[in-house]
């Protein structure tokens, strides 16, 4: 079986018989039941450069390329309808230069293509002029795809000055969409972050913007239901490469890549690119979060000052998700269309979203991208996390707390270590770099435990201070009784006290029960 990894042509995908799971009856949804302009925010590498392709494939009215698909049954007339398709990842890193460059190739391709004489006029005044003259010249109205539009502002989104160049660019060559709305049959747009429609998009206000709609929340990304049924014969061929059954692989792959929601009632999406290069490779790794982490992004996860802990159960109203990006008061609406938090639970009675991570692969892959933030020096990180690993494996926490002492006095420490936020930060981002489940201040009937940590084998409840003693810290266990609050777990209950010293900023002791 071929596996689409870094392809976004659907005709090359169905012509070289590789894997494609079908979404074309929401494709037929979308473009015959929703509105005639919208657009659609995902997360980088969640499938929007195939979803586009796949609608210019559908409205040339290429028929044969849908056979056995669902739209196939769906469309009844295959009207070949002109397609204007505009890539803008093209523009990614580029100056206001290489942009004008860029939309004068874009344009001087489809001005040939359809007989257009060239016009040195600006580039909103030739998007508007192509649309009419291909209107004119084949009778159809004109469909426009515009895929990442935003990719020429995400990396310089910080940069004041070279962002609002760039913006001004953009949105004066998208102007002209609405005012050829008697040309046009269907626009398009896709990309990661909503920046604001007034600065962008200028007139076009009656962008119907669908990320969030419960209809076409599967629309990118693969569902639990399509993994038990078009790819049960990838799980059975990966559980045979590393030894797991099929049911040990579903878990697996639901831990790592799963737990996607898109829409209040969303079903568990997981992230396609993880998933299909999970089953190409054959191996179980961390794959989206290597692929590339904006720059944007980091900056402003320092800028906001962001706990780790904070990004694992947090809670958002729903105009959170639509907050113009370039002007952001809060990280949430940034990280939720990046794709570094999700939707866990929503109330429709106050409207108000529960958001977290959204499984493994993601939480390991952004506590190593906030590790400097504690230790700044993380080049002998990764083998003491693995020696970490190795000690919690065996449930020896002495083993655990001498190498992470060890490890503590060999780097040299950020700032605000003077409170115990900071330590808890620190051991919730070295456990979840572990693999493990780990929370904070959870809530029992007579307090709050600093932090819950579970294993396969154990259920280990952790209090911190700081130059007091780790005695005092294990008899606020006790005196809390925080144990009944996790009788349910089934797992045996280890109680631990750790003391910092903020003159060493370093652990000083340890007290196990």
């Amino acid at each position: 079986m071929k596996y689409p990894i870094g392809i976004q042509t659907f005709s090359e995908i169905i012509n070289k018989k590789c894997i494609y799971v079908d979404k074309t009856e929401i494709i037929y949804k979308l473009t015959n039941e929703s509105s005639k302009y919208i657009f659609l925010s995902r997360p980088r590498r969640f499938g929007k450069s195939l979803l586009t392709s796949t609608l210019e494939s559908y409205f040339k009215g290429e028929k044969e390329l849908f056979k056995g698909l669902a739209i196939e049954k769906l469309e009844t007339e295959w009207i070949q309808r002109p397609v204007l398709h505009f890539d803008m990842s093209l523009a990614k890193h580029a100056d206001v230069e290489r942009l004008n460059e860029l939309l004068d190739l874009f344009l001087t391709r489809y001005e040939q293509q359809y007989g257009i004489e060239k016009s040195t006029k600006s580039p909103n005044t030739r998007l508007a002029n192509l649309i009419i003259e291909v209107q004119q010249k084949t009778g159809q109205q004109v469909v426009v795809l515009i895929d990442e539009y935003d990719a020429p502002l995400l990396d310089v989104a910080y940069n004041q000055e070279v962002f609002e160049e760039l913006r001004y660019t953009i949105r004066n060559f998208y102007s002209p969409l609405k005012a050829c709305d008697p040309y046009l049959h269907f626009v398009f747009l896709t990309g990661i972050t909503k920046f604001s429609q007034l600065s962008i998009f200028s007139e076009l206000n009656n962008l119907n913007n669908v990320s969030m709609d419960d209809a076409f929340a599967a629309i990118c990304g693969i569902t639990q239901e399509e993994i038990d049924t078009a790819l049960t014969e990838e799980v059975a061929l990966l559980g045979e490469k590393v030894g797991k059954t099929p049911q040990e692989v579903k878990q697996a792959l639901k831990e790592n890549y799963d737990g996607y929601h898109f829409s209040p009632n969303s079903p568990d999406i997981y992230n396609p690119f993880s998933l299909l290069t999970c089953f190409s490779k054959k191996t179980i790794g961390a794959y989206w979060f290597a692929s590339g982490t904006p720059t944007f992004l980091i900056e402003k996860l320092k800028e906001f000052a962001v706990e780790p802990e904070q990004l694992e159960r947090t809670e958002a109203f729903a105009d959170e998700f639509d907050a113009p990006t370039e002007s952001i008061t809060s990280i949430i609406p940034l990280l939720y269309q990046s794709g570094y938090i999700t939707i866990k639970g929503y109330d429709p009675e106050v409207n108000l979203y529960t958001i977290g991570i959204p499984n493994q692969e993601v939480r390991v892959g952004l506590m190593k991208a906030l590790l400097p933030n504690y230790v700044k020096n993380t080049n002998a990180s990764r083998l003491m996390v693995t020696r970490l690993y190795k000690a919690l494996c065996k449930d020896d926490l002495d083993e655990f707390f001498n190498l992470l002492k060890t490890f503590l006095g060999t780097v040299p420490y950020t700032e605000n270590t003077q409170y115990e936020g900071h330590y808890q930060s620190l051991f919730y981002v070295i456990f979840s770099l572990l693999g493990q489940y780990v929370d904070i201040e959870i809530r029992t009937p007579q307090g709050r435990v600093d932090m819950v940590l579970r294993t396969a084998t154990r259920l280990y409840l952790i209090e911190f201070k700081i130059d007091a003693s780790s005695e005092k810290a294990l008899q606020q266990i006790d005196l809390k009784q925080y144990p009944e609050r996790f009788a349910l777990a089934g797992l045996p209950i280890t109680k631990v006290g750790v003391n910092f010293s903020s003159e060493t900023k370093n652990i000083e002791s340890w007290e196990i029960k």
